[in-house]
């Protein structure tokens, strides 16, 4: 018996879980994972992927996606990996899994968002956000820490400022500090992805193409998700994203700047993490957040 989480599998596994419980899948070819932060993602053929948990917490973010994503998936205007089926907990596997639609494209930690794309995309990017923006019921899962109000996030910010202090250009105090000084949401809360970074959206021909991962997914302040306006796209392009947007007023704009500081903050520390070879650092990861860091700092 497979002990779950904690390490990676094998394709000979990915054929049995097949096998076992979606036979008419079986025969499709598998493919070598991409292994991200809490799941395992192989290609079955060329429109299916299977995602295996691989850490603890993962288990759950597929039971929440498997719930709600589908739903939401028909109202927006990107591709996502919506879910297909939910494979159960068995003698093969003790946790659940599922199957997806697979997302073409490359990562944006990997592929950026090209310069000359960066309009086309930030209406893109305003026209996804917008469609997902929309009020959330009252059962709509929470993410406590990722939608915090900025003020209790503080001593967060100072330590992360303290482990990348070489990466920490001037002036990002100044913009944090602008960020918990805004007022905060006066609207209802919304559905959030809670984790848009370029490792999880994807890029084709130059821009962006789909989002992915939406285990964080919750309801909450629209700032959160508004920070992919410096997270994703290339410098100088988050007016043009505001503007199509077109819902976000002074105090949304100025709270999503420190949500990007802190995420990009985050991806800095991931990075060096990968740069000393140690568990779970991502050295595409601290690229990406230096730059959108830069790009936050340049807007503030």
């Amino acid at each position: 018996m497979n002990t779950g989480t904690g390490g990676d599998h094998d394709a000979d596994l990915i054929r049995a879980l097949l096998k076992d419980q979606h036979p008419d899948l079986a025969e499709l070819d598998v493919r070598p994972p991409v292994r991200g932060w809490d799941n395992e993602m192989w290609r079955l053929g060329g429109e299916l992927a299977l995602r295996l948990p691989r850490t603890d917490r993962a288990p759950e973010l597929l039971r929440k996606e498997h719930r709600w994503l589908p739903g939401l998936a028909a109202q927006l205007p990107l591709p996502v990996p919506t879910p297909l089926r939910l494979g159960k907990p068995s003698v093969l596997f003790p946790q659940p899994w599922t199957i997806v639609k697979w997302l073409r494209g490359e990562p944006a930690d990997r592929t950026p968002i090209g310069h000359a794309y960066g309009d086309r995309a930030a209406d893109t990017l305003a026209d996804f956000l917008r469609a997902l923006h929309l009020p959330a019921p009252a059962d709509a899962p929470s993410n406590p820490y990722r939608t915090a109000p900025l003020d209790t996030l503080t001593e967060a910010f100072e330590r992360q400022v303290r482990e990348v202090a070489e990466d920490v250009p001037p002036g990002v105090r100044a913009v944090w500090e602008d960020a918990v000084a805004a007022p905060g949401p006066q609207g209802p809360p919304v559905w959030l992805h809670c984790d848009l970074h370029p490792a999880n959206v994807v890029v084709t021909d130059g821009t962006l193409s789909g989002v992915l991962d939406f285990g964080e997914l919750c309801a909450g302040d629209p700032a959160v998700d508004l920070a992919a306006a410096w997270m994703l796209l290339p410098q100088g392009r988050a007016a043009r994203f505001f503007s199509a947007y077109a819902h976000a007023d002074d105090a949304a704009v100025r709270r999503a700047r420190g949500r990007a500081i802190l995420h990009a903050l985050a991806l800095i520390g991931i990075g060096r993490a990968g740069e000393r070879g140690l568990p779970g650092g991502k050295t595409t990861w601290g690229r990406a957040g230096r730059a959108a860091l830069g790009r936050v700092v340049a807007d503030g």
